[in-house]
């Protein structure tokens, strides 16, 4: 037993020197003091990259079908009431929503920024006391009324000052003149818009639209179809001498917020006196998926954003007065994965650092040491000048 002990004696790679041969220095000192610090500082930093995760990115090929992508959206309008603000959407397969109602609140602001109302009926709309018999329903006792259409209907009745103006814009007219039509003196509309000159309007809300390019837009006025082309009726009895536009985009997403996620038009305000015109805003959208470390995935989306202001010179068949959003897909998806690094691994790095700050220290120490051991020698023969 003792023979193979004195063998594997013999195996040792770092042989003891006695304590009496050890020569301790100052600058020694320094360095074992300096080398500690930087292991401790490597070794802390080694420890929060192991306990916090690390987010790794990957782009493919963006395969999915038949989803819908969620627009979420809060902007106000300084200068526009609600009363003749509108939301519409449409994209490229055809799809459109037109004075867009559900899923919508709009609030009513003073010039200041306070609160005057705020209702989760719609935009564009107005209360009704007592709403007209609907066509076609079933009529109160001793009640025969049914409404003129004022010509833009043949044996239709328009019983409410809404079907007055569905009618006018099937037909493609312009309602110039809402104070004369009897519907509308009976609900109030005539007023309830007179009432709201001089007011702001907050809207938010969300629209569901299919994956694909397309736009929704705010415009004054309630839009329809005619032809090819979607226009708007800016209620000219009502209408100023121009539309101010001005607003801010108080938050704009593209489905749901994720860890890092940057929405650049999140506080852009466009507030410059009477602002009027058409503005656009080019909008490119970048599928994103967010998979956490415990295996929670969120589906969203990034994007980047052009704008432009364009006049209205009155000449354009389809300018006009809004703000508008064209958003495009990317075919490209983002991916970030959330992943902790393996204790191994942690493990390895913090011997790396332990090993190579100590192996360098020594490599310093014994420079200086015998350096310090070379000068002297020659101060002492005289050859040190």
């Amino acid at each position: 037993m003792e023979s193979l002990m004195n063998k594997i004696r013999k195996l040792d790679a770092y042989p003891k020197i006695s304590e009496d041969f050890y020569n301790r220095t100052l600058s020694g000192g320094f360095i074992t003091i300096a080398s500690s610090i930087i292991m401790f500082l490597l070794f802390f930093s080694e420890l929060r990259l192991y306990v916090h995760t690390a987010t790794e990115t990957k782009l493919i090929v963006d395969t999915s079908r038949g989803e819908h992508l969620r627009i979420n959206f809060d902007v106000t309008f300084p200068a526009l009431p609600c009363s003749v603000l509108s939301l519409h959407a449409m994209d490229i397969s055809g799809e459109q929503h037109l004075d867009v109602k559900h899923d919508i609140v709009k609030k009513r602001i003073d010039y200041q920024g306070n609160v005057i109302d705020s209702r989760p009926d719609g935009i564009g709309s107005t209360e009704i006391e007592r709403p007209l018999q609907k066509h076609g329903g079933r009529l109160k006792q001793n009640e025969t009324y049914c409404g003129s259409c004022y010509g833009a209907s043949g044996e239709d009745c328009c019983n409410s000052c809404q079907d007055v103006r569905e009618a006018y814009h099937r037909k493609g007219w312009a309602l110039s003149h809402p104070d004369l039509i009897d519907q509308c003196k009976r609900e109030g509309f005539f007023q309830r818009v007179k009432n709201e000159e001089g007011e702001g309007c907050n809207i938010y809300g969300f629209l569901e639209v299919n994956k694909v390019a397309g736009n929704f837009h705010f415009a004054p006025g309630r839009g329809f179809q005619l032809s090819y082309f979607q226009i708007h009726n800016p209620l000219a009895s009502f209408q100023w001498d121009a539309f101010n536009i001005s607003h801010r985009i108080n938050r704009l997403t593209f489905g749901d917020d994720f860890p890092g996620v940057v929405n650049p038009l999140d506080g852009v305000q466009w507030n410059q006196g009477t602002l009027s015109g058409m503005f656009q805003y080019f909008i490119k959208v970048v599928p994103t998926v967010y998979k956490a470390v415990n295996g929670k995935a969120i589906k969203s989306n990034q994007f980047s954003v052009t704008q432009h202001l364009r006049g209205i010179d009155g000449e354009s068949f389809q300018a006009l007065h809004g703000v508008f959003f064209f958003y495009d897909l990317s075919p490209i998806k983002v991916t970030f994965t959330e992943e902790h690094i393996s204790f191994f691994h942690f493990l390895t790095n913090v011997c790396a650092i332990v090993g190579g700050v100590f192996t360098i220290s020594g490599i310093l120490d014994s420079i200086i040491y015998h350096g310090q051991k070379a000068i002297k020698k020659k101060m002492a023969l005289g050859k040190f000048t």
